[in-house]
């Protein structure tokens, strides 16, 4: 079983901040000691950070689970409780990370050492020292942790490469990659030897140097996932170049220009966009009896069906086994690349907006529902986070959390809705009678 692992879905939690404390001064020579009852700390954020050390999602596989510790209760005497650590998450580079349950892309991971909060610690909650007033001089009041955030993600990695090689199954890509670098990809006669990317360094004569990545070999359908499909696909999307390669001696009894033509369906019905990445036909296995004459047909269809305004993609006749012509191959390949520019891989709409942790103005602050048991039940984030924050073992807590429906209309709109002297009100598990 192969050890190479490229998308994993997980859940993270951030850690919730620690409960606000109550408490009163109790010096011995301090007459009518106040409220001396300290904040939570805040919780822990879930990081990720990319480590370059790291080449698959493999340690993902049996661990889906991350969890940040909670800040620590507020303290007597006016102390904060400890806030706690970040959870550090070390994530390849080329991992792209996602919302599940949007599908928008969170971050783009691809440089070593580059960091990104997925999910953000709860705030600690407020000691009754913050809720003194002239009014109220020893409340007795408190918070409780905001929550951290949850969320699921899916991450997918790509690998960073400058340049793909693509083509059907047995073409020559993997001894080709074997001979000008020092990778060494597995290379059988039969079709997909190579059921994961490989990926090398291309130093050339020159001394300019690029990485190169052996991605397996596509067919027909492999956009819609036929054979390796979209295990494939996806990691040819940080490529600047490809390298088309086509087994010019047509050994396995298919026409070449009919697979350049079939290839590049399949890149573009995966993605329109992998089009706009030059490519550099490299015509293999020159050292067969029948590749000169093939490659020549390949020549007069490729002109007779191509667009006279379009430029048309170099060919470089090649043999990976006698190294004919590897030279010419690289210095082409380097020169291409340095007048290539990087390709944005994801574009606004496919971006999730610069996260906000507070409120939408615009939404809501409540809803109601009407459960089956004739209940009635309130929901929306507004109101769940200060019902999540409220310490409900102290009778001014409470008051203070009726204070603050009745603040946001809460009663009115029961009222409007029918809501009688009575009647059963539902947040979450938490009931309580309406009181007109």
């Amino acid at each position: 079983m192969s050890m190479f692992l490229d998308t994993a879905k997980i859940k993270v939690k951030a850690g919730n901040g620690g409960d606000g404390m109550v408490a009163f001064r109790r010096e011995k020579y301090v007459p009518n000691g106040g409220p001396w009852g300290g904040d939570g700390g805040r919780g822990g954020n879930v990081v990720f950070v990319v480590d370059e050390g790291l080449r698959t999602l493999m340690d993902f596989r049996y661990n889906r689970h991350f969890k940040a510790q909670s800040g620590e209760k507020g303290m007597t005497k006016g102390m904060h409780g400890r806030g706690a650590e970040d959870l550090i998450v070390h994530v390849p580079q080329g991992t792209t990370v996602r919302d599940a349950e949007t599908g928008k892309v969170l971050t783009d991971l691809i440089e070593n050492g580059q960091k990104f909060v997925v999910a953000h610690g709860g705030r600690g909650g407020r000691g009754n020292i913050r809720f003194a007033t002239p009014k109220n001089p020893a409340p007795e009041i408190s918070e409780n942790g905001e929550p951290g955030q949850e969320r699921e993600l899916q991450l997918e990695l790509k690998i960073l490469a400058d340049v793909g090689l693509v083509g059907f199954p047995s073409v020559g890509k993997s001894t080709l990659l074997s001979v000008i670098t020092s990778a060494k990809p597995k290379i059988g006669a039969y079709h997909f030897t190579t059921i994961v990317p490989n990926l090398g360094m291309v130093r050339t004569q020159s001394g300019e140097s690029f990485a190169v990545a052996d991605l397996p070999g596509l067919i027909e359908g492999a956009s819609q996932g036929v054979g390796l499909g979209t295990q494939f696909l996806r990691h040819i999307e940080r490529t600047r170049v490809i390298l088309h390669v086509i087994d010019m001696s047509a050994s396995e009894g298919r026409d070449p220009y009919e697979d350049y033509l079939a290839i590049n369906k399949e890149l573009e019905s995966y993605n329109l966009r992998l089009m706009e990445r030059p490519q550099i036909i490299v015509a293999n296995k020159m050292d067969m009896s029948e590749s000169t004459e093939n490659l020549k047909v390949f020549k007069e269809k490729l002109v007779a069906n191509y667009d006279e305004f379009d430029e048309l993609p170099q060919i470089f006749p090649i043999s990976s086994l006698t190294k004919q012509g590897l030279s010419t191959l690289l210095d082409a390949t380097a020169e291409l690349l340095d007048k290539t520019p990087e390709f944005l891989l994801y574009d606004e709409s496919e971006m999730e907006e610069e996260a906000y942790y507070g409120f939408d103005e615009d939404a809501p602050a409540f809803e109601i529902s009407r459960d089956d048991d004739a209940a009635w039940v309130l929901s929306g984030d507004k109101l769940e986070k200060l019902f999540t924050m409220t310490n409900f073992d102290r009778e001014e807590a409470v008051m203070k959390f009726a204070r603050q429906l009745r603040g946001m209309g809460v009663d009115e709109a029961l009222r409007a809705r029918g809501a009688k002297d009575g009647d059963l009100v539902r947040i979450g598990k938490f009931e309580f009678e309406f009181v007109d």
